[in-house]
């Protein structure tokens, strides 16, 4: 599909296979949840998986990329190369039990005395 009708068609197709699958199970999930998984999996202009190979492993935490396959390794790794958590995403401050920088952990006020 990718190659004759281009990203935006495989983009759909993904996200109305995954509606499929899940209508199976007799799961209802907005669609639009759908095409966010199909965006993260098409952004690029090519068709990625989700796992470690694609979406996943192009993370840059250490923390965020180890949450999802082979924690171990992909933690050896890291720290083979030198690589330093930033906690700017969801799943690592979620791990290390931070506030997430999204909605109300965004913010930050000081007060004034």
């Amino acid at each position: 599909v990718e190659e004759v009708l281009g990203i935006e068609a495989t983009r759909n197709l993904v996200a109305q296979e995954i509606k499929r699958v899940l209508d199976e199970q007799g799961l209802d999930v907005d669609i639009r949840h759908m095409y966010l998984v199909a965006d993260a999996m098409t952004w690029s202009g090519r068709l990625k998986p989700i796992g470690r190979h694609g979406v996943v492993g192009a993370k840059q935490s250490p923390l965020a990329r180890a949450a999802f396959e082979v924690t171990v390794k992909t933690l050896v790794e890291a720290a083979v190369r030198g690589e330093d958590e930033q906690f700017r995403g969801v799943v690592e401050n979620i791990i290390a039990g931070k506030y997430v920088p999204v909605g109300t952990g965004i913010v930050k006020l000081l007060m004034q005395f």
